[in-house]
């Protein structure tokens, strides 16, 4: 950290992924003029939409044993403790027996040193049966395809790729205000932000859209579009491709002054 302050000054440029990313930059004494934000952007023809995005879905519930009336929630992020997960536990014993009756969370990632405890956790609050610990995968856009709403209750952020793919597939996602999930997620529009390390507000928002069908298809939609038309690959690579055109014009215009 304290070489990173020093260096910051001797930088053309220092980017930030998210207005919080940028603001960290500032307040670490990076120079205001060349503080930049540029989101990250994904590919979002990755993620199956209409008659491709069923049949994914129908092919991965079947592999899974997951009947097609079951909201399946999902959160993709590895087990570390600050990702929120024995929050969203917490948070899913607040809804009562009716999480185990209609719902199944499917936690993604690999263990960075928390999985025991939060087995632990689940067996504890009751929700073993309707808690699946998948591991590491490969096949995340057709996992997210079988879903219905993204989760990712994380502690803290910089611009959560998760988050955005959950909307590329067409989900709701319910986020901590950490980072840069807001900025990704439209509160009331895309989903539902709330408070990190508050399990009451995160199961309030989470009962919303495991209770409302239409609800969770009219977020997704918007949640997709938002993705395709702010955090496309494209955007990003259009944004870094400015920065350095008026980065090489900069420099050669002080070439020529000299």
């Amino acid at each position: 950290a304290w070489v990173e302050r020093r260096l910051h000054r001797r930088m053309d440029a220092l980017l930030g992924n998210s207005r919080a990313v940028v603001q960290d930059l500032l307040d670490e004494g990076a120079p205001p003029d060349r503080g930049r934000l540029i989101y990250n952007g994904i590919d979002v023809g990755r993620f199956a939409a209409g008659d491709a995005r069923l049949k994914r879905r129908r092919a991965l519930r079947a592999e899974l044993g997951l009947p097609d009336d079951r909201v399946v929630l999902t959160c993709v992020a590895n087990l570390f403790p600050y990702k929120g997960h024995a929050d969203l536990l917490d948070a899913l014993a607040l809804l009562g027996a009716g999480f185990t009756a209609r719902t199944t969370l499917l936690l993604v990632g690999r263990d960075a040193g928390a999985r025991a405890a939060l087995e632990a956790q689940a067996a504890r609050l009751g929700l073993s049966p309707g808690v699946r610990f998948l591991g590491e995968r490969s096949d995340v856009p057709d996992l997210l395809a079988a879903s219905d709403i993204g989760v990712l209750a994380s502690h803290e952020e910089g611009f959560s790729n998760a988050v955005l793919e959950g909307m590329a597939a067409g989900l709701p996602m319910v986020v901590s205000d950490v980072g840069g999930n807001a900025e990704a997620v439209t509160d009331g529009e895309c989903g539902h932000v709330v408070s990190a390390r508050a399990p009451a507000a995160l199961a309030k928002a989470l009962a919303d859209l495991i209770g409302d069908a239409g609800r969770r298809q009219t977020m997704g939609a918007a949640a997709r579009r938002r993705v395709a038309a702010s955090f496309s690959l494209d955007a990003c690579v259009a944004a870094y491709e400015s920065l350095y055109e008026e980065l090489w014009s900069r420099r050669l215009a002080a070439a020529r002054r000299k």
